[in-house]
């Protein structure tokens, strides 16, 4: 009888849960026609504590790359987990974690799986300092869809990329991540790699994510020390750092990555006034943002927090929606939350920004990806056509004493160097999946771009850095035998990127000793670098007769360099950043704002004049810029204005040519840069051929200054316009 009583009592408990599953409102965030925000709200109402909590963290998988333990892989990721960084490449994996959580979470909510795509997944192109010498955001952007596609079909939703800190000190190692030294540029280039990375439509199974990075100021580093202080007055902060981010956030960039850094005494993973205030509050981005990697956690080291559980509620209070691997949002913030210290709305913001950017990626619709070979995935043609164009197009011609380059046809070549047949550190930090097979080394590509194999010759010279001398007997013998020596220096992939501070930007001793011993033989001397940041030349400048900057050039390497050497392509990159003729003009960039006394102020045992200025790039041809007209001189407030420059290639080669617009406003209520780049583009101009170049000019943008809260002025006086050394006079009457 008790039994009978048992069974009739479960009977009519799931009958009334049948009836209840029957009355409850359907699943909206299930419905694909239905608005995402209503989706995000509908979910948002049915989601618990617990579930909220892990869509706010991220974990790591894919490290483990033995088929045989992706169920291991799999068993260790919690079905609700909000984000994993991805390390495989295997669509296998990523569909197996991404079935756990769509069918054993009680939600089916599906994870975002990102990684560290910076300049390539497989296919590695230039490194992002070498993208900024094309000045070619067009490409740039091309090359940025192509990695959003291979990514994409190895299992990627989200990339950390574009860096886009501003950046003066190249001892910094990062300084190879992003654009440069001039605010503007790394906007103009944040913009590219967002439509890149993004596309029109997310959800089209070939565009993912991207996370402006590192919000904000990390590029000031003090002395170039990774993660350390940085001093940044306010106007400091909106005069140079804050451009980039904006034109990222307007351009659509989908997350933002807090820093690791301490801005002016509030780290960047708890600062308030830029995560709430103003990237929230005033540039309304929808999107969220992901703390670096333990940024949360390392608050305690920076003295901002006692322990993880207060560095959490500093963190998300802030505005960091996703903990990336510290592991505190997970343990504590339920607890925060229930003891009043974190309000249930904040929690509710964060998931909210979380699952928006899920259901713009389709991942509810679409959870799974096709399960490809890796051949049908990576190093297409059409995509190593693009690696290489911007490779070409990113190199830049240093010098180029009596037109050495191009080499005649009948040259004999001796490459000689470290890097002369290296291919793994022509990768860069950040290859992802790159593989030095992949790579096209300097002497394969010579080897390929000449017809005669006699014509080259080869010796290593030397290690990259160490005492060992014993190669510089052969390097000697050989570039004897030669007419021309290539020499090919540089650095490691690893001296530069994260955690890569160098005190001197010098290259090794070794180096510069072997470069010495080989201008004894009276050989001319063309000088490769291949490096993450400006050098220290001031030594080895006087001892070449050519110097070519390739940069870390990905897999296309040594074709597109072989290509410049013997003149069929003919060099178009020009520098973002500043070379110092020596590491104690650290920093130096072109935009300083002006001395008190500019007679005075100068270094007693140093130039203050650098190497390579911004802009520096030379081609084979020449170009002759004509005055600049402006259509109107006198000016009011709303006119609208056009500047115009004819430029004429001079030469008997086509090339193509930058144009860089700078506005000068010589008196301000806050004093301003002695020229600020507003606007630059690039043509290509044949021989004998004169193009227009044209700036339109928005007075407030333009000619304006912003304060240090953000407000964009503009004040009545003069100004100029400026191309090279011509300059036009601009009076603002009202």
């Amino acid at each position: 009888m008790k039994k009978r009583l048992i069974a009739c009592g479960v009977c009519l408990w799931t009958a009334f849960c049948m009836l209840e599953a029957r009355n409850e409102k359907p699943a909206v965030y299930k419905d694909a026609k239905a608005p995402t925000e209503k989706r995000v709200e509908d979910l948002l109402l049915r989601m618990t504590m617990e579930e909220k909590v892990l869509q706010l963290s991220q974990y790591v998988a894919g490290r483990n790359t033995n088929a045989n333990n992706i169920g291991e892989e799999v068993k260790n990721i919690p079905a609700e987990i909000g984000a994993l960084l991805y390390y495989s490449t295997s669509p296998r994996l990523r569909n197996n974690i991404q079935k756990k959580a769509m069918e054993e979470s009680r939600l089916g909510i599906p994870v975002l799986f990102g990684h560290d795509v910076i300049h390539g997944f497989r296919t590695v192109y230039p490194i992002s300092i070498a993208q900024a010498c094309s000045w070619n955001p067009a490409l740039v952007e091309k090359a940025c869809a192509m990695v959003a596609k291979e990514a994409r079909l190895a299992g990627l939703d989200w990339t950390f990329s574009p860096m886009i800190d501003v950046a003066r000190d190249p001892r910094w190692g990062r300084v190879s991540e992003g654009y440069g030294e001039d605010p503007y540029t790394n906007g103009v280039f944040a913009v590219a790699s967002v439509k890149g990375y993004q596309g029109n439509n997310l959800a089209d199974g070939e565009h993912i994510a991207a996370c402006l990075k590192h919000y904000i100021g990390y590029g000031a580093s003090e002395a170039g020390r990774d993660y350390v202080y940085t001093e940044i007055s306010p106007q400091t902060l909106w005069d140079t750092y804050m451009l980039p981010y904006e034109m990222g956030v307007k351009a659509g960039a989908a997350t933002l990555m807090s820093g690791f850094h301490d801005i002016s005494g509030v780290p960047a993973s708890a600062n308030h006034y830029t995560m709430r205030e103003v990237l929230k509050g005033r540039w309304r981005h929808d999107g969220f943002v992901v703390s670096d990697w333990g940024s949360i956690v390392q608050l305690i080291s920076q003295g901002a927090a006692e322990d993880l559980k207060e560095a959490s509620e500093k963190a998300i209070m802030a505005g960091v929606d996703m903990d990336m691997m510290s592991r505190g949002y997970d343990k504590y913030l339920k607890e925060l939350v229930g003891e009043g210290k974190v309000p249930m709305e904040i929690v509710d913001d964060a998931v909210r920004r979380i699952l928006r950017l899920k259901f713009r990626l389709g991942l509810f619709e679409n959870p799974y990806i096709r399960e490809t070979t890796e051949k049908e995935r990576f190093l297409q043609p059409e995509d190593i056509k693009i690696a290489e164009k911007l490779a070409e197009e990113s190199f830049v011609l240093l010098k180029n004493k009596e037109k050495r380059l191009p080499l005649a046809a009948d040259t004999k070549v001796a490459v000689i160097g470290p890097l002369g047949k290296n291919r793994w550190n022509l990768l860069g930090s950040w290859t992802a999946h790159g593989k030095d097979g992949d790579v096209v080394g300097i002497y394969d590509g010579l080897k390929l771009e000449l017809k005669d194999p006699s014509q080259l010759l080869y010796a290593k010279g030397c290690d990259f850095d160490g005492k060992d001398e014993s190669g510089f007997a052969e390097a000697v013998a050989m570039a004897g035998k030669a007419d021309v020596i290539l020499l090919c220096l540089g650095e490691k992939r690893n001296w530069s990127g994260e955690n890569a501070s160098r005190a001197s930007i010098a290259l090794p001793k070794i180096q510069e000793k072997l470069a010495m011993e080989l201008k004894k033989i009276g050989k001319p001397i063309v000088l490769i670098l291949s490096n993450g940041r400006p050098l220290e030349l001031c030594r080895l400048e006087p001892l070449c007769d050519a110097i070519v900057e390739i940069w870390q050039p990905g897999i296309a390497g040594g074709k597109p360099l072989a290509g410049i050497l013997t003149g069929r392509i003919n060099p178009s990159g020009k520098l973002p950043i500043t070379f110092p003729y020596a590491t104690g003009q650290i920093p130096i960039y072109y935009n300083r704002r002006q001395s008190a006394r500019p007679h005075q102020g100068k270094y007693q045992d140093l130039t203050i004049e650098p190497l390579y200025e911004f802009g520096h790039g030379l081609s084979y041809t020449t170009f002759e810029y004509g005055d600049l007209k402006a259509s109107a001189t006198q000016l009011k407030r709303g006119d609208k204005l056009s500047v115009e420059v004819a430029v004429t290639n001079t030469g008997d080669r086509d090339g193509a040519e930058t144009v860089h617009w700078f506005i000068t406003d010589p008196y301000s209520t806050i004093t301003r840069p002695v020229k600020e780049l507003k606007y630059f583009e690039k043509q290509t101009i044949r021989a004998g051929e004169t193009r227009t170049f044209r700036f339109e000019v928005d007075l407030l943008r333009d000619l304006g200054f912003i304060d240090g809260d953000g407000k964009r002025f503009l004040e009545k006086g003069t100004y100029y316009v400026q191309v090279k050394d011509k300059k036009v006079k601009l009076e603002l009457i009202d």
